[in-house]
């Protein structure tokens, strides 16, 4: 009897240590393959993290317009990385009318900027709430498949816009000098581009949590996500909740596609569907329908890429593979993603 009662606390303590390392085993991998590399090269991992840290930045930007959707109807905008691409068009569009370049007044520069982040903000807003009008809400009460095929169908009538618009690729004026250096700390540089994605980004982040979290729309937002027949019965306009949340995702794609088109310094007719692709892999990654899980998807996928293309041979080809080979992964040991809230079911 006392072996058999010592027995069972090593055993429930087994199974304890054993919970844990299945919850955490992605964490813990991650946090392996990093401490790795800090052994190897420390200086060389920290200039990648560095890089990483701020392209996951525009990630997360265009995540959480797929988060928000899916959020409140359950629903997988692929359109909404054209969206993304069709800001960078419309603020490069600007700035070559009105001819702006490096070598204008930095009060010309600083007011061209402002003027492109609000033009594609609002046609990017603007074009995804009109995409909700017309093609999902009369929609939603079909078969899932039915909004899912004509999100894709929408997401090949904006790329073959961007084509008939800029056919092949363009390079924006480079406004911000974004290869000169700012500072550096022990040797890792921090250059304009970086800088300028952080300080763009990151207040964006901010406002847009915040809103949904504190705000009467965001409470809005947030019921009819939880309950939509619910939230219509307290007397929420759900229609215009849902709008709401296409216009929101939408800014966040405009305000990406500025900063994407100044950090990469190239734009091109299909840079929505990568991105697009990258971006809901952080949102699914992350824990689609939560904010702060897209944003933090969005910031390790772009550390992961940052990594893999430094380490691996011909990394910038194998980059992709090992985003979505990890992102298989989370599926398998955390189906509802890295922050683990569980998502409602239709």
């Amino acid at each position: 009897m006392e072996a058999a009662t010592s027995a069972q606390p090593r055993q429930a303590a087994g199974e304890a240590i054993l919970g844990f390392l299945k919850r955490n085993v992605l964490w813990i991998g991650l946090a392996a393959i990093l401490v790795y590399y800090l052994v190897q090269d420390p200086q060389e991992t920290l200039q990648n993290v560095k890089d990483g840290l701020a392209n996951g930045t525009i990630w997360a930007m265009i995540a959480l317009g797929y988060t928000l959707v899916y959020g409140i109807i359950e629903l997988i905008n692929f359109a909404h990385g054209e969206v993304f691409m069709i800001g960078s068009f419309v603020t490069v569009t600007l700035w070559q009318t009105m001819g702006v370049d490096n070598d204008s007044a930095l009060l010309v520069i600083v007011g061209s900027i402002l003027l492109g982040l609000l033009c594609a903000s609002l046609a990017s807003g603007s074009l995804n709430v009109m995409i909700e009008r017309v093609a999902y809400r009369p929609l939603r009460s079909a078969p899932k498949l039915a909004p899912l095929i004509t999100a894709i169908g929408m997401s090949f009538i904006l790329q073959n816009v961007g084509l008939l618009w800029r056919g092949q690729p363009d390079s924006p004026p480079d406004l911000i000098d974004k290869n000169k250096e700012v500072f550096s700390i022990s040797s890792i540089q921090v250059v304009r581009a970086d800088v300028f994605a952080v300080v763009v980004t990151v207040p964006l982040l901010f406002a847009l949590v915040t809103f949904v979290s504190r705000t009467r729309y965001g409470k809005a937002m947030r019921a009819t996500a939880q309950d939509m027949e619910a939230a219509r019965l307290m007397g929420i306009n759900v229609d215009r909740t849902i709008g709401l949340t296409f216009l929101l995702g939408g800014l966040m794609a405009g305000a990406a596609g500025v900063v994407y088109a100044l950090y990469i310094g190239t734009i091109r007719f299909n840079q929505g569907f990568t991105a697009g692709l990258i971006a809901f892999t952080a949102a699914v990654m992350g824990g689609i329908g939560n904010l702060r899980g897209a944003v933090l998807g969005g910031l390790i996928i772009g550390v992961i890429q940052a990594l893999a293309e430094a380490r691996l041979p011909n990394g910038s080809a194998w980059a992709p593979a090992v985003v979505f080979a990890i992102l298989v992964l989370v599926m398998v040991f955390r189906p509802q993603g890295l922050l683990g809230e569980e998502t409602r079911e239709g």
